[in-house]
């Protein structure tokens, strides 16, 4: 080490060597860091995503992008420390993230600079406010080459096999192992994420339900389902799915750019 570099870590403070040392550690060691994410208008929206430092700040936003929703282009990053101190802006896309000197428990915070951004107006995360279509009764039953136009007539043809069998505790045996908190992956498609609600939902049918939060947008509600909230969670990442469909285990996330990072 020179002179100079001694100078300057002797006159620093305390913190800032203990950051600078276990940067250097960090860098030459695991070569990763595990970030706090929030954006500006998503107020729910909360993720961890551990990144290589190696990873460009546009490669960065890329993978952000697939997260929240808004843009590369309209997508400004600050970073803040463990204490909520802003750091720094990430302006320089051809910068790797290590240049920068991130530490586990580090935060980046997305700012949407797109007015008319899918992210502004609230909607995403409050769903009264999205104008829904509705039709009467009267006029649903009018229609023909409905849904219910068939199954009435599918039943008129069978009508026992268009009887309720499923008891109160349908799969009742199943849902006993599943525990609010797991980390569950669920049928079809291998879909991951957390175990928000285990039990009956009367709206949907009788028997047993696990309400899960996928880690990715692939689901159809925020948690509310026919005007019953079982959960909260971020906007199309909720689904309510039968016990039989759900395996809780050792699921982590998914990293979409795990392959590319290796």
């Amino acid at each position: 080490m020179t002179w100079q570099k001694f100078y300057l870590l002797k006159n620093k403070p305390q913190k800032s060597i203990e950051r600078f040392m276990a940067s250097k550690l960090q860098i030459e060691g695991d070569d990763s860091v595990l970030l706090r994410i929030t954006h500006s208008n998503l107020k729910s929206f909360a993720t961890d995503i551990r990144f290589s430092l190696q990873t460009s700040v546009e490669a960065v936003k890329e993978k952000l992008w697939k997260k929240c929703g808004t843009s590369v282009n309209s997508m400004q990053l600050e970073l803040y420390d463990d204490c909520k101190n802003k750091l720094c802006d990430l302006s320089d896309e051809s910068r790797p993230l290590g240049f920068y000197s991130p530490l586990d428990g580090f935060r980046i915070h997305i700012v949407d600079l797109d007015p008319s951004s899918v992210t502004s107006g609230g909607w995403l995360e409050d769903t009264s406010l999205v104008e829904k279509y509705s039709i009467s009764e009267e006029e649903y039953n009018k229609r023909s080459g409905t849904f219910r136009k068939f199954k009435e007539k599918m039943a008129s043809q069978n009508p026992s096999a268009y009887r309720n069998k499923m008891s109160d505790n349908y799969m009742g045996d199943l849902y006993a192992n599943i525990m609010v908190g797991d980390r569950c992956e669920v049928e079809p498609g291998e879909k991951r994420g957390l175990v928000k609600y285990v039990g009956k939902a009367e709206a949907l049918g009788p028997g047993f339900w696990i309400g899960v939060q996928y880690d990715e947008p692939l689901g159809k509600h925020d948690g509310m389902v026919k005007g019953t909230r079982y959960f909260q969670c971020p906007p199309l990442c909720g689904a309510m799915v039968r016990p039989d469909k759900v395996k809780v285990g050792n699921f982590p996330e998914r990293d979409p750019f795990e392959e590319d990072e290796i």
